[in-house]
């Protein structure tokens, strides 16, 4: 079963839908409880980084997911769900984040418009198996305003670029995390989906 995060906030339903379509048992909850049983999880989510964070730390939902992650489960985090497990965050003030994988969530610069909204290529720094199947250089759907700055150069997995190149995914063991939307870039996003939910870390 794989478990998608609900804390209020986030693309739940497209999220859902989308792995349900490729024959994967889903259920979205709010539990934490269900959230560590699960063989696979799933953290979404659109929005403002510090009310996630507080909500998931009100919830209880950051320990689960600090326990998931420390079980060797596969954990895919995707958007502001990529951003949640970050160290700290600059959006309005600084705020805490999971400090899964050590780094900092900073402001896109002003060079193009932001937000930064559209398809844009995504291009891999390393072999990942929830790449498998798509090419390098493959466009995905992009919704943000701020992006990851890791302090480990080994976890970058992809980057893209919008008046500067960034990091849009990002691989740590078990952890697995995209800027991009994958349930809303089309078959290519189903694929790596679908190799989500087929990974073996």
């Amino acid at each position: 079963m794989i478990a998608v995060i609900d804390y209020g906030m986030g693309n739940l339903r497209s999220v859902h839908k989308a792995l349900e379509k490729l024959g994967f048992a889903v259920e979205v909850t709010s539990d934490p409880d269900k959230v560590v049983q699960a063989e696979r999880v799933v953290l979404p989510g659109v929005g403002a980084f510090a009310d996630a964070a507080r909500n998931l730390r009100s919830s209880g939902m950051n320990e689960a997911i600090s326990e998931v992650v420390r079980a060797g489960k596969p954990f895919l985090g995707i958007c502001l769900g990529l951003q949640l497990l970050f160290s700290e965050s600059e959006e309005d003030g600084l705020h805490r984040g999971l400090d899964i994988i050590p780094g900092r969530v900073t402001r896109l610069p002003s060079i193009e418009k932001v937000p930064h909204m559209g398809w844009n290529q995504v291009s891999y720094c390393q072999k990942v198996p929830l790449f498998d199947g798509i090419p390098d250089q493959s466009y995905f759907y992009f919704v943000h305003s701020y992006y990851v700055v890791p302090y480990d150069e080994k976890v970058k997995a992809a980057t893209s670029d919008h008046g500067i190149t960034f990091t849009c995914a990002v691989v740590d063991g078990n952890v697995f995390a995209t800027q991009f939307h994958p349930e809303k870039s089309s078959t290519l996003g189903l694929k790596l989906l679908k190799n989500f939910g087929e990974w073996r870390p």
